[in-house]
């Protein structure tokens, strides 16, 4: 479906990325999204009729990809007297990707500001008169959008969102299953890197030469999946949760524990190692 270029619509296309991104399996595909991105840019979006739910999608996808595409698309949605449309209230959906697209404006671009307020306003008067699935995703959108997320619990969330959601799982259930698995499967990874690097902290045994040392490990860690959770930067994880535990040794050295005179020392003990180095 990425890769057809004569049936799938590209409206369609556009829906699916979104869908496989929030699912958190983007990393599979992604050479397909790029070039289907791309053919999609290619392609314009003032000449097809596109509702707002459509085109914050387009808007969105494509900012997130690095493509420069401007605010002013939104344009048609404003009204004579320069503000969005009221009708649009109508359209929750439109409302939900409006106010996630927004959130990638750039700075003197006032039409995603006032997009902003708009949608907050609205989704928050909303979020009573809906179903308990959208009221659920209002919610969850209002307190933590995609663009300030973290891939890991976002792919949890639509996991459980979308096999709620009786129509796209019945018409994407090979998708769903998918996503459901690999989520099990990289999720199995990261422990097995904790596990290992647990095991690197106890055998220095800091909780017994540095008492005072916060035991930050599994946050350092969740820091590092934060920035990077695919498979196949393992070694980075590993390697910087390790880093982020060291450096937080020395944060409670320097702010909790050392006199001023022994911390003078070992600055300059510090200060010398690397001119070594």
């Amino acid at each position: 479906m990425l890769t057809d270029t004569t049936t799938i619509k590209p409206s369609k296309k556009l829906h699916l990325i979104d869908a496989i991104q929030r699912l958190g399996i983007a990393y599979h595909f992604e050479i397909e999204i790029d070039n289907a991105l791309e053919k999609i840019h290619l392609g314009g979006v003032d000449h097809v009729e596109y509702d707002l739910h459509t085109t914050a999608v387009w808007f969105r996808l494509l900012r997130q990809q690095g493509i420069k595409v401007p605010s002013e698309i939104f344009k048609k949605f404003i009204d004579e007297k320069g503000k969005f449309k009221e009708d649009l209230i109508n359209d929750v959906p439109g409302m939900l990707n409006l106010y996630e697209a927004a959130h990638l404006r750039l700075h003197g671009e006032d039409i995603l500001e006032e997009a902003i307020a708009f949608t907050i306003s609205h989704l928050e008067s909303m979020a009573t008169k809906v179903s308990p699935l959208l009221q659920e995703q209002i919610s969850h959108a209002l307190i933590r959008p995609i663009r300030k997320s973290l891939p890991r619990i976002e792919a949890r969330y639509h996991i459980s969102l979308y096999s709620r959601e009786t129509h796209f799982a019945s018409s994407n259930a090979a998708l769903l299953k998918f996503a459901k698995m690999d989520f099990n499967m990289v999720q199995a990874l990261h422990l097995k890197e904790l596990n290992g690097i647990t095991k690197w902290w106890k055998d220095l045994d800091f909780a017994t030469s540095l008492p005072y040392a916060r035991d930050r490990l599994v946050e350092g860690y969740f820091w590092m999946m934060g920035v990077y959770f695919e498979p196949k930067y393992s070694l980075a994880r590993t390697f910087l949760t390790k880093v982020t535990a060291m450096t937080s040794i020395l944060d409670d050295t320097y702010d909790n524990y050392g006199t001023p005179e022994e911390l003078e020392l070992l600055t300059k003990c510090v200060e010398r190692l690397n001119s070594q180095l």
